[in-house]
């Protein structure tokens, strides 16, 4: 039965070392579901060998989320506890680093009225915004990684006993995470050296535009002056080097908030909020989706979308091969986390001023005055697959293959 003691001792630590990378005297908070009690343990325990000052846990209970939406009066979902907010702020300030165990259940909220979420969701993201504004300067080091649950596996793997879909997610997720190896960090640490070495290439090509075209897809984006493509590990302001997210297989940087035009079809479904989106295609304008379609979950992307001005913008274009493991796995995993390290991707909101020369001493006003699009949202969704070109467009205005069949050119 998957995981072994050992496997998730490995988790733990990769989360810890590789993740995060704590520093001794540091704190450290744990976000995670309570299903993932085992691993949150863990992961403290790795955390105070390596010389944390404190281990913050926050746990979730997803059911105890769907009784709220289903039951609590409507006022009570345009309120977020302030108290929280300081918290996390607090934390932020003083240079902890945040852990996230991010194990949805895609059909959670299928019953609930979507306008609930999103009252809700921008309640959250208002409140949190500050604090959320640290992570995206990468002031602080933070990671995102997945647990196995009975519910997501049992949306993955339909028809399958709850025994035999646990199993399985937890073959894909020890495959993504490279916890198979003998010495996950170090393999870690060359999967990193090889990203850096796409990042090295495409920083040195500075394209002003990318030209995708694909099934139902035909956009230009525009990328502002001073852009920085980023993938794998990075550095937080402390100089301690860390992985946002593990799995990742993606290179990313931002586009020009009003030099966005033409449609896009998704190619895997969105989880958002608890709530499946798919079969979708937004259309842009300089910048601004001016309309959409959705085969499911439509009224949650349309209330997405009308979260605040920023929404409607995009605010990361990122690339990863067709021809990559999490891909090459043949799995939806709803969940956005593996999703979006199986397929190319955009994201809908809030752009990180890392991706801007000089982005994160700018203010709000110079964000936005150099192409930065500014959002309370931030939405990954996939656009990827086996017949997706793009091209990158040169200062001087020649054009050249950057994927081919989903795949890089280069």
């Amino acid at each position: 039965m998957y995981p072994t003691k050992q496997q998730l001792e490995k988790y733990a630590e990769l989360a810890v070392k590789v993740g995060v990378n704590v520093t001794p005297g540091q704190a450290v908070v744990v976000m995670a579901p309570i299903a993932a009690a085992d691993l949150v343990r863990l992961i403290t325990l790795k955390a105070y060998e390596v010389g944390a000052h404190h281990v913050y846990v926050e746990y979730n209970d997803e059911q105890l989320t769907k009784i709220k939406y289903l039951n609590a009066p409507e006022e009570s979902f345009s309120e977020y506890p302030q108290w929280r907010a300081a918290a996390m702020e607090q934390y932020a300030e003083n240079g902890a680093a945040f852990i996230q165990i991010y194990s949805p259940d895609p059909d959670l909220l299928n019953e609930v009225d979507p306008s609930r979420v999103a009252t809700a969701a921008k309640a959250a993201a208002t409140a949190l915004s500050k604090y959320r504004s640290y992570l995206m300067a990468h002031k602080n080091a933070w990671t995102l990684i997945s647990y196995a649950t009975p519910e997501w596996a049992a949306k993955v793997f339909p028809g399958e006993t709850e025994g035999a879909a646990l199993q399985k997610l937890w073959e894909r997720i020890i495959d993504a995470t490279r916890i198979d190896h003998e010495d996950p960090v170090s393999a870690w640490g060359v999967h990193n050296a090889k990203l850096s070495e796409i990042v090295k290439l495409l920083n040195n090509k500075s394209y002003k535009q990318l030209h995708y075209e694909a099934p139902g897809t035909s956009l230009t984006i525009d990328l502002p002056k001073g852009h920085i493509w980023l993938g794998g590990a990075k550095y937080n302001a402390s100089g301690v080097l860390f992985n946002p997210n593990i799995p990742t297989e993606e290179v990313y940087t931002l586009p020009s908030k009003d030099g966005v035009n033409g449609t896009v079809r998704s190619t895997l479904p969105l989880n958002y909020n608890g709530v499946v989106i798919d079969g979708f295609s937004l259309t842009f304008k300089y910048g601004k989706v001016v309309d959409f379609t959705a085969e499911e979950g439509a009224e949650a992307l349309q209330k997405l979308l009308d979260t605040d001005p920023g929404a409607r913008s995009l605010g990361e274009v990122a690339l990863v091969p067709h021809d990559s493991p999490i891909s090459n796995s043949k799995v939806i995993f709803y969940n956005t986390l593996f999703d979006e390290n199986a397929s190319c991707h955009l994201a809908l909101g809030q752009a990180y001023p890392v991706n801007l020369e000089g982005g994160k001493e700018m203010n709000s006003a110079e964000l936005a005055q150099n192409g930065a699009n500014q959002s309370l949202i931030h939405v990954d969704f996939m656009i990827g697959s086996a017949e997706l070109s793009i091209d990158g467009i040169t200062e001087d205005g020649q054009r050249e293959a950057v994927f081919r069949r989903g795949n890089w050119a280069f």
